[in-house]
């Protein structure tokens, strides 16, 4: 078997938490490890690690195969040059693996749920790879079980021999509807998990939708996994249910025997989390009185509250966010508000973590950005350039050696660098202390994707 995941959302209804440039997939909310590293081992059940393929957006592509190599090195990583939704996705990744072999069966999942009970997720896809060797296309329906608006739906009609054939999938619903389709035995949510052989699903793009088929035969995956941006901005913008499932007479469904989150909102969050006495999730830097069945989130200051009930609020350094508990899908529209502002609080944190240490934003305008930096004893940064800005750094504390074009400096405390736009250039910390500096970055063009590397020792390049 084969597995593709995708790893290309925002995940805008965990925000302030989630970000832009470093989405709910990557970050670490239930256990130690984050949603796309446990879904990577969830898939190595059955699959080797060389076989499971992850599709993502460019700009997450570092962070996304810096996480995985944690893993496997053996792991193969997609990059979109820009979001196109999923259909263009899986239809590139399927490609992958026609080149190779187009009878196998895919298992295509998420890469941001919740999935505790592994044993019996890996015996569902047993039952469905009966169905997908028969031809179908399997969808993994989960069972609701209470009225649910923020999912889509898909309802059953005739019984297979491990599923049902599927009638139709349906949008969102109001709840009114919603009560309807728990009632009626009928409806399942769905999850976005589906399995086929990759030959079916091709021939289902080739018939409903040429434009994206006619693009991936361009595709050549011999030299590099990333897509060139001529091919896929011809590619419409369109979700696989709408360009193929809600189409092909195909579709089965069998029902996911196992536990299921998305954590798509706060109050999906706060539904798998060890509670207090009072029903309070609390997490952080919190001081509370009289405050039950809440979700409370510090990051960096003090929260105190008092006399509340039903409600989530989350600090961060750069943020606040509260709401009611029952209400907090509607955070996605908060975060849609801000970043037609053009906020920089739906981009990035202000303290960004890294394999080799971290850094923090402390203040940027027209053409510059500062930021304080640390890295950590016998770590260093890729050696790379940048295009559009130059950089000067300042030693704070520790020592530093930086490369410079081939040649190497030597930095101690109040010592300071500047370091051209297109030079070649890594900052390295090989001694037992903490390296910090300010960097200050000038230029027309600032942003983290300006960033070519040339040698990375955590596999980033």
């Amino acid at each position: 078997m084969k597995s593709i995941i995708l790893a290309g959302g925002s995940g805008s209804r965990l925000w302030p938490l989630s970000r832009d440039m470093y989405p709910k997939q990557l970050l670490s909310l239930d256990e130690n490890t984050s949603l796309l590293q446990q879904t990577f081992k969830r898939l190595q059940n059955f699959c080797s690690p060389s076989d499971i393929v992850t599709v993502t957006n460019v700009k997450h592509y570092s962070d996304i195969k810096l996480q995985l190599n944690k893993l496997d090195k053996l792991n193969v990583v997609i990059a979109e040059p820009l979001g196109k939704n999923t259909a263009p996705a899986i239809a590139c990744t399927l490609e992958y693996f026609n080149q190779k072999s187009s009878e196998d069966i895919v298992l295509i999942v998420p890469s941001d749920h919740l999935i505790k009970n592994t044993e019996a997720f890996c015996k569902t896809v047993e039952e469905g790879q009966k169905l997908a060797q028969q031809g179908y296309i399997v969808t993994f329906g989960i069972k609701p079980t209470y009225p649910e608006t923020g999912y889509g739906y898909i309802k059953i009609s005739n019984k297979l021999e491990t599923g049902y054939k599927v009638e139709k999938f349906v949008e969102k619903p109001d709840f009114e509807t919603a009560e309807r389709y728990l009632e009626s035995g009928n409806f399942y949510w769905n999850g976005g998990i589906f399995m086929s052989k990759i030959s079916v699903l091709l021939d289902e793009f080739k018939k409903y939708v040429p434009e994206i088929y006619n693009n991936i035969e361009q595709l050549d995956y011999s030299k590099e996994t990333k897509i060139k941006y001529g091919i896929y901005e011809q590619m419409p913008s369109i979700s696989i249910d709408y360009a193929i499932m809600e189409k092909s007479d195909k579709i089965a469904l069998v029902e996911l025997q196992s536990d299921w989150n998305d954590l798509g909102s706060w109050q999906s969050l706060y539904s798998v989390k060890p509670k207090d006495e009072h029903g309070n999730v609390i997490e952080g830097k919190v001081i509370t009185e009289n405050v039950k069945n809440s979700f409370i989130y510090s990051q960096k200051e003090v929260v105190a509250c008092s006399d509340l009930e039903n409600v989530v609020i989350v600090e961060t350094e750069d943020a606040i966010m509260a709401c009611r508990l029952d209400k907090s899908q509607n955070v996605k529209k908060l975060y849609e508000k801000l970043k037609s502002q053009e906020s920089d609080t739906t981009k990035l944190h202000k303290t960004v973590f890294r394999p080799w240490g971290y850094y923090t934003c402390m203040n940027e305008g027209e053409g510059y950005l500062t930021k304080t930096i640390c890295v950590l004893p016998k770590q260093k940064l890729s050696i790379q350039s940048h295009n559009y800005r130059s950089e000067h750094w300042v030693v704070l504390e520790g020592k530093a050696l930086v490369i410079k074009d081939d040649k190497e400096y030597y930095l101690n405390a109040g010592d300071s660098i500047d370091i051209p736009v297109k030079a070649k250039h890594s900052l390295q910390n090989p001694y037992d202390k903490e390296l910090k500096i300010i960097e200050v970055q000038k230029g027309d063009y600032i942003s983290e994707d300006d960033i070519i590397r040339y040698q990375d020792c955590y596999g980033r390049v």
